[in-house]
């Protein structure tokens, strides 16, 4: 035939199967592929497997492990046999014979399809269904752990008297178990429905029955078990009253019963349980009686029951009963939630004493001489002075220092323990001068050394900068020699490979050098199945094959101390703020962490990362990562993290916490005892700011004990505002060494302030024992003010209209500088407040802070003055630390004034003076140096009185000898005399 297609000609090519070769290769391609997404998936579990062994807590690992394997295996099959046993017997219990109608014959259709794959579809169902709740369940490991670890709190809640361990450890379990039961019934009827549906049991359109007798006790035994468990559901609401969490004009986020929930909604849950358990015996004996009209009746009337008994009574008992007299009748339950709440946030010991405020005497110098013993006065504060720590101690641009520097106690030469501001210089890989891959991670791998300054002293090289006792590169003072090496820090966020071939920067004395690590930390590079985990874990394929990795090579990550603490004790939370401690020879990092529950009954709640933020979390320290609600907290463990070498090490600090006990017996071996911890690292360990915010926020309401004192809130304290910082926020707690009313000696404290709601005078001042090493550490006090006393805003905005201060920040300005106000710092003394709050200039020529004034209030007085002991003589009118200031004289008790002396010699040295004061005054004016700029101002003053009257008088002998006439016979003064007086003025 001819062709019409219009296409060529020719015979046909046939298609064939691929070669053997072709099939072999994409074979092989295949199992390649995947090999590597099995490699890739394996690779992250077993970095894992080698870090945690690298830091010896490979148990932590294997527990937490064995444990999400074992719940993903366990709830993983009983979901999956629960849905496809369901399944299965509504496949077993199809009708014989299905109707005939349109449904019926679209359904056929189905049927026939699936028929040939009803194995296969059965499998794939329960498999899907089985590994989505197997790996949900595997997230609740900690709930299993602690319900099968759980240790005994020895506290009965008050109104079902069971042991709070109940609460925190065995109900949250009942409640998973009981949602998973809940949601496999739920599938499993939607299954068994469709199935039956499919099969014919279930008709919608058809005629004659709806559902066959088979159908009906199939979905009437699954309706059942559903309402036993709301049953079991209504049972265990009953005691979940004790934790639950609802509005309250009493205070926030009130946690247990009131009196509606005790008198109405107790009883209400009670009736509800035996009404569900009535209707689902109903629902079960349909096996026997086929029909649905009993238990569908049963069902209504547990609805109802619901809304009647468990909403509308309740709400009738709230309006009718309590509403009329609510102090009266929830007075009994806010005692309950103030007992529980001071217990569980630790603060039922708190002493609060009232304190008037007001000074107890009138003799100034008994006041300067108490000034002096009260307190050391911490002029320099670690938020602020960390610019120049940078500019004074950085020495490289690689290296860097925290923004928030810490407060810790170190000895000076003479054994005297004196508080200290300590930072490590730390390595910051964006300051390397170039940037590749060898260098980021070979060369500039760590830190170099610890900076300490006085935190009650300043230097004087510029004036005002931190008094230094250990500086350098090294590092040399009074901590002696340790080691400065700083591989771990917080800071410290990049991986580094060390120990192989390619050597690291380091220094000696003489300067730098090369080094290589000599830990035994990290995981070891030296085998080629490690490097290509590591390669794939970090993509990163050069740690596969770069020549700079060799024998003896480790990998060092998760590098600060909060991931490693983190990391090795999942079960902690951990504290915003590690802070470096010098101990034996070694760089500690000291890591507070807690124990936390949300099921303590009646206890208020909080949530940690919104209590423990202030005015410096905004920008400078972290806050405590976790933002769950928590209403029980301990600071339970002490951890260390070693800077060199990266050791792990958890005390035990609360010996009595029950939580602490639970996951000890979870992860045995992984704490130390709390008698294992040296004396070396006991004086360095403090009370921990983060809990220490979390309590005062708690004590704002819960230092009153008397219910209707705290359902009207007359006596309700709130945090300051900051006044110090431009950032909005709460005043942060300051570290002091202070002596509260009635104490013999100075204690390393925590010290914050409150102030009445609504109103900023100070309403009280709160101190803890901070010294670990002290029998009353942690003891707290607090002082409610009596009178009306200025709070610190009030004080600051004091300070901010006085003349000296604004006369200060005139001059300033015409510098390009700019003032830094530091902690406002506020001590109780001789039954008064002590304010004290140093004052930095920032800009022009030194772009950091220098302490140049410090200020002080007492009672209604405010002075702005040069140093601290200045301020402090000026604000309680005395001179030399208590004794009483003399009548324009410097000359000691007893001598007599000698007249100044006159003549030409003496002329030409007071100008000399004058010239020389001069010259002083305008160095420091360039250099912002304010102290020596005010003592350049007062010898010059001196140096022009003592010119004027070395002048002879007019028409006395010697006019003309003295000096040259002028034209009235006076004697002309030197012409740098004359500048000088001309400055002066």
């Amino acid at each position: 035939m001819p062709d019409r297609g219009g296409g060529p000609t020719g015979p046909r090519i046939r298609v064939g199967r691929p070669s053997r070769r072709a099939r072999t290769l994409l074979m092989t391609l295949g199992v390649l592929a995947v090999l590597a997404m099995a490699f890739v998936m394996f690779a992250g579990f077993w970095t894992d497997w080698l870090w945690y062994r690298s830091v010896a807590y490979s148990s932590v690992f294997t527990t937490t492990l064995w444990t999400k394997i074992g719940l993903f295996l366990v709830f993983g099959l009983l979901m999956a046999l629960a849905i496809g046993v369901n399944i299965w017997l509504a496949h077993r219990l199809r009708p014989p014979l299905s109707a005939m109608s349109l449904e019926q014959q679209s359904l056929d259709r189905y049927r026939m399809s699936i028929a040939p794959y009803k194995k296969w579809v059965l499998l794939a169902v329960t498999a899907l269904v089985g590994l989505i709740a197997g790996a949900s369940a595997s997230g609740q490991w900690r709930t299993w752990l602690m319900y099968v670890n759980g240790v005994a709190f020895g506290q009965k809640d008050p109104q079902f008297q069971l042991d709070v361990s109940f609460y925190a450890f065995d109900l949250p379990w009942y409640r998973f178990l009981l949602g998973f039961g809940f949601a496999a019934t739920v599938l499993s009827l939607i299954a068994a429905a469709l199935t039956h549906y499919l099969y014919g049991g279930l008709r919608i359109t058809s005629p004659g029955a709806r559902a066959t007798g088979a159908a009906t006790g199939h979905l009437s035994v699954l309706l059942g078990i559903f309402v036993s468990l709301k049953a079991v559901a209504y049972w265990l609401d009953r005691y979940g009253l004790a934790v639950k969490s609802s509005d309250f004009k009493a205070t926030d986020n009130w946690t247990g019963l009131r009196y509606v929930d005790a008198n109405a909604y107790l009883p209400a849950k009670t009736i509800l349980f035996c009404i569900a358990a009535i209707c689902a015996v109903l629902f079960f004996a349909t096996l026997w009686r086929r029909t649905w009209q009993l238990p569908v009746i049963g069902f209504g009337l547990m609805v109802l029951s619901a809304i009647l008994i468990g909403g509308l009574y309740p709400a009738i008992v709230q309006k009718f009963q309590v509403q009329p007299n609510e102090q009266a009748k929830e007075a009994p339950f806010i005692q309950k939630n103030i007992n529980a709440t001071r217990d569980a946030y630790d603060i039922d010991d708190a002493k609060v004493d009232d304190y008037d405020g007001q000074a107890t005497t009138e003799d100034d110098t008994k006041l300067r001489a108490a000034a002096n013993t009260a307190a050391s006065y911490r002029v320099m504060d670690p938020n602020v002075v960390s610019p120049a720590f940078q500019q004074l101690q950085q020495r490289r641009n690689y290296y860097q220092f925290p923004r928030t520097l810490d407060v810790d106690r170190y000895k000076d030469k003479d054994g005297k323990e004196q508080d200290t501001v300590i930072g490590l210089r730390e390595l910051n890989i964006q300051g390397l001068p170039k940037r590749n891959w060898i260098n980021d991670h070979f060369t500039y791998t760590h830190g170099y050394g610890a900076i300490a300054a006085r935190g009650t002293t300043t230097g004087t090289n510029p004036t005002g900068s931190p008094d230094f006792t250990e500086s350098g590169l090294p590092s040399t003072g009074e901590f002696g020699k340790y080691e400065q090496r700083i591989y771990y820090g917080e800071k410290t966020e990049q991986y580094s490979i060390v120990g192989g071939p390619q050597k690291e920067l380091d220094y000696e004395e003489d300067g730098e050098k090369t080094t290589s690590y000599e830990g035994d930390s990290g995981v070891s590079l030296s085998n080629s199945f490690n490097r290509a985990a590591y390669a794939v874990a970090f993509s990163e394929p050069q740690i596969m094959y770069s020549g700079a990795i060799g024998d003896g090579s480790r990998i060092l990550y998760n590098r600060t101390p909060k991931e490693r603490v983190e990391a090795v004790a999942p079960w902690l939370t951990i504290d915003g703020d590690a802070y470096p401690a010098v101990v034996d020879g070694r760089i500690k990092w000291i890591v507070d962490a807690y124990t936390t529950t949300n099921g303590y009954p009646y206890a208020s709640r909080t949530t940690l990362g919104d209590t423990t933020a202030d005015s410096l979390t905004t920008n400078q320290r972290a806050v405590v990562a976790q933002q769950n609600q928590v209403n029980y907290i301990r600071n339970s463990v002490k951890a260390t993290v070693d800077a060199y070498d990266g050791k792990v090490k958890l005390y035990e600090w609360d010996t009595e916490d029950p939580v602490l006990k639970t996951w000890k017996k979870a992860f045995p071996g992984t704490v130390e005892s709390r008698g294992d911890i040296p004396k070396d690292l006991m004086d360095h360990l403090r009370y921990p700011q983060d809990l220490f915010k979390v309590q005062r926020e708690l004590l704002t309401r819960y230092h009153v004990e008397d219910p209707a004192q705290f359902y009207s809130g007359s006596d309700a304290w709130q945090v300051p505002d900051d006044p110090t910082n431009k950032e909005p926020g709460s005043v942060p707690p300051y570290y002091l060494s202070m002596k509260m009313p009635g104490q013999n000696e100075q204690q390393f404290s925590l010290t914050t302030t409150f102030t009445p709601r609504g109103r900023p005078n100070l309403g009280a001042f709160m101190a803890v024992n901070a010294d670990a090493a002290s029998k009353d550490y942690g003891t707290m006090r607090l002082l409610r003010v009596t009178s009306t006393v200025k709070g610190p805003g009030q004080v600051q905005s004091e300070l901010n209209g006085n003349d000296d201060v604004a006369e200060f920040v005139r001059n300033l300005k015409g510098t390009d500088s700019d003032i830094e106000y530091g902690n406002l710092l506020t001590v109780p003394l001789e039954g008064g407040f002590l304010y004290i709050e140093p004052v930095y200039t920032r800009g022009g020529n030194q772009n950091y802070p220098l302490l140049r004034k410090v200020a002080a209030s007492y009672g209604s007085k405010i002075v702005f003055e040069n140093s601290l002991s200045e301020a402090l003589n000026a604000v309680f009118g005395v001179e030399d630390d208590g004794a009483t200031t003399p009548p324009d004289t410097d000359d000691p008790p007893g001598e007599t004034d000698e007249p100044p002396a006159t003549g030409e010699a003496a002329l030409k040295k007071a100008i000399a003076d004058a010239q020389k004061a001069y010259t002083d005054g305008e160095k420091a004016l360039e250099e912002q140096d304010w102290p020596a700029y005010g003592k350049a101002q007062e010898a010059l003053q001196e140096a022009l009185e003592r010119a004027a009257a070395a002048q002879p008088k007019p028409g006395s002998e010697g006019d003309k000898a003295d000096g040259d006439a002028g034209p009235d016979g006076d004697a002309k003064p030197d012409s740098s005399a004359e500048q000088a007086s001309d400055q002066g003025s």
